[in-house]
C-alpha cells in the first residue's frame, strides 16, 4: 500500500529531461529534438523526452543485433538470465511507489489502481518468465530406430516492442519479459504520451545487470520512430498494443520490408452480458461499473457494452447509475478519488465527441457526459452511461477508450450471443448468470479471447490474453507468449 504522505512527497519530484537508451548508454536524439511531457493532472509540463529519428532507430536496432550475435544474453546460461530477471523484478518491487507515482503523473491513472496494475503487475511478470527460462525447452520426437529427431527452441533475434500509454509498465513487461526470457534482444518504443515509467524500468534493467544493447529504448513520435521500426529490415518481430489503424500500418510496413512477424493487440468493444437470473444484481452493477470506469475507461478489455435482459433492463440501469454516481473523479494522486484523469487533451476531446454523436443518433443519456474540473487545467470526465443503444450506432460498434458505456436490451440468450458478437472486435467479455449450463454455453459461443463469468477483469500471468477477429493475434501473458519470441528448429540426425 501507499500513503498520502508518501504520494505527496513524490508528487512534485523533479524529473530531468529524458534521453534514449542505446547500447547501455543514455543519449540525446541525434538531431536534439524533444517532446514536452504534459501531465493530465493539471495540464502542466513536467519534463521532456527525446524525439528519436529514423537514424536513432537504426543505431538502436544495430545495438540490439550486435548484442544478440555476440551472445551476451542469447547464449548466457539459463541460470544467469534467471538471476538477472529476478533482480529486475526485485528492483521494480523496491521502487514500486516511485514508479507508480511517476506513471500517474504521466498518464493520469488513479494511484490505487496504478500501484497494483503497473509496478505490481510488472514485477510479477518478470518473476513468472524468469522461472520459465529453465523449464520450457525442446523435444525429442518419436522416429525410426536409426533416426534421432530433436526440436530446438531458439530466440528469434531482435524484437521490436511498441507499447501504449494506458498501462505502459504492465503492458511493457508483458512484451519485454517473455522476449528476454526466450533470449532475444529488444528495441522498445513507449508511447510518446507515457514514456516515463518505461524509461525508469530501463534504468532498473541496467542496474540489475542486463548486458548493454539487450534492451534499447527509443522514445518519440509514432509517425517517425514507430514507422522506422516497422520498416526496419533487421527487426525480426514486432509486438504491438494499440489502435487498429496503427496495427494495419505496421502490417503494411512488414510487407514492404522484411516480412517481419507481427503480433497485434488492438483493443475491443467488449460485451458484458447480464441475465435476469444473475444471483446478485447489486454486485453485478458494482463490478460492471468498475469494469468500464476504472482508469477512466482507458482499458483494452473494458466492458464498454452492457447487454441486459429485458426483464431487468430498467432496474439494472438504475443500479448502474447509482454506482457510477458514487465514483469520485479527480486528482489521481489523491487517495480520496476513485477515478483519475483522461491521459491527454486529445483523448478527452475524442471521448466528448463520442457523447455528442451518441446523443445525435438517439441514444438516451442516463448520466454523465461532461468534462469535469476544467479550471484545474487537467483532463477529467464524468462516468457516462447511455441506454437504448442500438447495434447500428457508433457507440455500439466503435471503441471510445474513455468512461462511456453503451447499454442495450436483449430478449433471450440467442439474441444476447448475436449482440455480443455483433462487432469487429473479440478481446474480452463477461456473463452474469446463476445457471451453470448457460455460463458454459455463453463461454463457448461468444467470440472473445477471454470470457469472465460472474465477475469482470482479473487474470493471472499463467493464462493468456489473446484477441479474436480485429482485436488482434498472438497472446500476451502465460507460457504461450513465449511462442511469439521463439523459432522452432528441427534436427534430423541419422544414427
Amino acid at each position: 500500500m501507499i500513503t498520502q504522505t508518501e504520494i505527496d512527497a513524490l508528487r512534485h519530484k523533479e524529473i530531468k529531461p529524458q534521453q534514449l537508451l542505446i547500447n547501455g548508454k543514455w543519449q540525446d536524439a541525434e538531431n536534439g529534438a524533444e517532446i514536452d511531457v504534459v501531465s493530465p493532472i493539471d495540464g502542466q509540463k513536467i519534463t521532456t523526452i527525446a524525439a528519436a529519428s529514423a537514424a536513432d532507430v537504426d543505431v538502436a536496432v544495430s545495438s540490439a543485433r550486435n548484442s544478440f550475435e555476440r551472445g551476451d544474453w542469447s547464449r548466457m546460461a539459463p541460470q544467469g538470465r534467471m538471476r538477472i530477471m529476478h533482480r529486475i523484478a526485485d528492483l521494480i518491487a523496491q521502487n514500486a511507489k516511485e514508479l507508480a507515482v511517476l506513471g500517474v503523473r504521466d498518464n493520469g491513472t488513479e494511484i490505487c489502481m496504478a500501484i497494483k496494475a503497473e509496478p505490481g503487475s510488472a514485477a510479477g511478470t518478470f518473476r513468472f518468465y524468469a522461472e520459465a527460462i529453465d523449464k520450457v525447452y525442446g523435444e525429442i520426437a518419436p522416429t525410426a530406430d536409426n533416426v534421432l529427431a530433436l526440436v530446438h527452441r531458439e530466440p528469434v533475434g531482435v524484437v521490436g516492442a511498441i507499447v501504449p500509454w494506458n498501462f505502459p509498465l504492465m503492458i511493457g513487461a508483458w512484451k519485454i519479459a517473455p522476449a528476454l526470457a526466450a533470449g532475444n534482444s529488444v528495441v522498445l518504443k513507449p508511447s510518446e504520451a507515457a514514456s516515463l515509467s518505461l524509461l525508469r524500468l530501463a534504468d532498473i534493467c541496467l542496474e540489475a545487470g542486463l548486458p548493454p544493447g539487450v534492451l534499447n529504448v527509443i522514445t518519440g513520435n509514432g509517425a517517425v520512430a514507430g514507422e522506422a521500426m516497422g520498416l526496419h529490415n533487421d527487426i525480426d518481430i514486432i509486438a504491438f498494443t494499440g489502435s487498429g489503424g496503427t496495427g494495419r500500418r505496421l502490417m503494411e510496413y512488414a510487407a514492404r520490408s522484411n516480412m517481419k512477424r507481427l503480433y497485434l493487440e488492438l483493443g475491443g468493444k467488449s460485451p458484458n452480458v447480464i441475465f435476469a437470473d444473475a444471483e446478485d444484481l447489486d454486485q453485478a452493477a458494482k463490478v460492471s461499473a468498475a469494469g468500464i470506469f476504472r482508469n477512466s475507461g482507458e482499458v483494452c478489455v473494458a466492458g464498454s457494452r452492457i447487454l441486459v435482459e429485458r426483464a431487468i433492463y430498467d432496474e439494472f440501469i438504475e443500479r448502474l447509475k447509482n454506482q457510477a454516481e458514487k465514483l469520485k473523479v479527480g486528482d489521481p494522486l489523491d487517495l480520496a478519488n476513485n477515478i483519475g484523469a483522461i491521459s491527454t487533451k486529445q483523448q478527452l476531446e475524442g471521448d466528448l465527441a463520442f457523447v455528442e454523436r451518441a446523443v445525435a443518433e438517439g441514444a438516451r443519456l442516463v448520466c454523465g457526459g461532461q468534462q469535469l474540473h476544467a479550471a484545474s487545467g487537467g483532463y477529467y470526465m464524468q462516468p457516462t452511461i447511455f441506454a437504448d443503444v442500438r447495434p447500428e450506432m457508433d457507440l455500439f460498434q466503435h471503441e471510445v477508450f474513455g468512461p462511456v458505456v453503451a447499454v442495450t436490451p436483449f430478449e433471450n440468450e440467442e439474441e444476447a450471443v448475436a449482440l455480443a458478437n455483433g462487432t469487429d472486435f473479440g478481446l474480452a467479455a463477461a456473463v452474469w448468470t446463476s445457471k451453470l449450463s448457460r455460463a458454459h454455453r455463453m463461454v463457448r459461443n461468444i467470440k472473445s479471447g477471454v470470457v469472465h463469468v460472474n465477475t469482470y477483469g482479473g487474470a493471472g500471468n499463467n493464462v493468456p490474453l489473446a484477441g479474436m477477429k480485429q482485436s488482434g493475434n498472438g497472446a500476451d501473458k502465460s507460457l504461450h507468449a513465449l511462442e511469439k519470441y521463439e523459432n522452432l528448429k528441427t534436427a534430423w540426425i541419422s544414427l
